[in-house]
């Protein structure tokens, strides 16, 4: 047993053990994950259809198919995600838009609802461009993980700092319609058992063709993904 000890023996064959442990634990979640994203595949063609004139969207508002980012702006992988979806929109043009949804989950909250509400209220005040504005700042400065915004970029201080009127910002924040607005949103992504962010639906707007990604995936995962929604036409 020393000789085995001393050659280092027992050590490469407990390395092996834990290697083989890890590895099959690994396999278990990834196909617990592939699962899921199947299971979820085949409910997402329920989300609500885009709408102009209900949906914030980024890019062009007659593109063939739209990206949907459902979102909680305390979510550390959003904020990782969201220059990638600003990447693709400009890597496809006039092809596809970007539309984004709130889903604030419970365990980031109140920050994220609050957040999103606050959002909500940029857009109301300022068009869908300071919507786009608002929630880029909030992703440039938000702490994650239920954080919030440090005291100086506030939600308040962001809306001031883009040039939006402070009263009618702080009249807006406690608008029951504005929250009904995320509740909305909210709602949606429950009813298709949406449970963690971000998730994105790739959606064909002539066929309603979907596809669905969960997490913050890479431009050129998600490229692909995109292409073959379009029809594989590039």
């Amino acid at each position: 047993m020393r000789k085995l000890e001393t050659d280092g023996v027992l050590d490469r064959a407990v390395e092996v053990a834990i290697t083989r442990v890890v590895n099959r634990q690994r396999a278990a979640q990834q196909a617990a994950e592939e699962q899921r994203e199947s299971a979820l595949r085949d409910r997402v063609g329920a989300a609500r259809p885009v709408s102009r004139s209900r949906d914030h969207m980024r890019g062009n508002a007659a593109a063939e198919v739209s990206i949907i980012e459902y979102f909680d702006f305390e979510c550390p992988y959003c904020k990782r995600f969201h220059p990638t979806l600003g990447e693709l929109t400009r890597k496809f043009g006039d092809r596809v838009n970007w539309v984004y949804r709130h889903l604030p989950l419970e365990f980031h909250n109140p920050a994220a609802r609050r957040e999103a509400i606050a959002s909500e209220c940029a857009g109301k005040l300022g068009g869908n461009e300071m919507f786009w504005k608002y929630s880029d700042a909030i992703f440039e400065h938000t702490r994650s993980n239920g954080a919030s915004l440090p005291a100086e970029h506030s939600e308040a201080a962001l809306a001031a700092r883009l040039g939006l009127n402070g009263a009618a910002f702080a009249r807006c924040l406690t608008d029951p319609a504005i929250a009904k607005r995320v509740d909305e949103d909210l709602a949606d992504a429950v009813a298709v058992r949406m449970s963690g962010t971000p998730t994105t639906l790739i959606r064909s707007n002539r066929t309603g063709a979907t596809e669905v990604v969960v997490g913050a995936r890479p431009a050129d995962y998600i490229a692909p993904i995109i292409e073959r929604v379009l029809g594989g036409r590039r």
